[in-house]
């Protein structure tokens, strides 16, 4: 895999399935890494392994859709420079939720983007 290839987000890692939300929410384990909260699990996979992300900020915090969506940019760029590689045999879903109700730079949201990664990693380990 070329360097470029390595720190893109394709369509393939978003998380939109219906099913996968439903999945994610009712079996998900959390972390938080102020001002993020990562919701992540483990599923068993048939294929190919996926690591797949979603993003959300809260409407109540942010009024204004344009801020709303430069805050889900700041976290897509973060989350693209760190992700996390996919396990052997597992999908991994994974939602970020912003809770803060400022806009942070993106120095401050990639070390907490960073800090909660880690964490997941670890737990992830202890698992498998």
């Amino acid at each position: 895999m070329s360097a470029s290839s390595n720190f893109s987000l394709k369509k393939s890692e978003r998380l939109c399935s219906k099913k996968a939300f439903e999945f994610l929410f009712a079996e998900g384990k959390s972390v938080y890494a102020v001002p993020l909260k990562l919701i992540f699990v483990l599923a068993p996979s048939r294929s190919e392994s996926l690591s797949q992300v979603a993003f959300g900020v809260s409407k109540k915090n942010f009024k204004r859709a344009n801020k709303r969506n430069k805050i889900k940019r700041l976290l897509r760029e973060a989350y693209r420079k760190h992700k996390l590689s996919p396990m052997e045999g597992f999908n991994l879903y994974l939602m970020i939720i912003y809770t803060s109700k400022d806009i942070l730079s993106l120095s401050q949201i990639e070390n907490s983007m960073l800090k909660g990664l880690n964490e997941i990693k670890k737990r992830l380990e202890k698992t498998v």
